[in-house]
């Protein structure tokens, strides 16, 4: 079941492809070993399938978004670490101030920790830096 698909759209697509190409379905161990053809009997082995998957898919999902909320509360937020911090941000927002271009910031700034530590902040970031502080100035 976990290797013919996702979830119950996928599922059935891959059912209604084998029934077009008048392909069966063989299951060569478990209880249900036998062959199975997706247009006769085998529709309802589908469905049951699909049902199944697209109930696993939903437990995985509430289990991973548990998992989250249970790290959020003891204070562990994932994702990658902060590569501007807020003395860069503030004089990001200075330079801009008078009128330097970003790329020529993004020169001198220096990210302070981490796994590029002494790199520059590429220009996409400062760009993003500055917008965020533009739109925490408009709130």
């Amino acid at each position: 079941m976990k290797r013919l698909g996702r979830g119950a759209a996928e599922l059935l697509a891959i059912a209604e492809d084998l029934r077009h190409h008048d392909i069966e379905l063989e299951l060569l161990t478990g209880p249900l070993q036998g062959i199975y053809d997706p247009s006769g009997h085998g529709t309802a082995l589908f469905a049951f399938f699909a049902g199944m998957a697209e109930s696993e898919r939903e437990y995985i999902r509430e289990k991973s978004l548990e998992g989250q909320t249970s790290a959020r509360e003891r204070g562990r937020h994932g994702g990658r670490p902060k590569v501007v911090d807020d003395d860069m941000a503030d004089y990001a927002r200075t330079l801009r101030a008078q009128g330097v271009p970003v790329p020529q910031i993004a020169c001198k700034l220096v990210i302070p920790s981490g796994k590029n530590q002494g790199e520059h902040p590429s220009v996409p970031t400062v760009y993003r830096l500055l917008a965020e502080a533009d739109g925490n100035a408009a709130e």
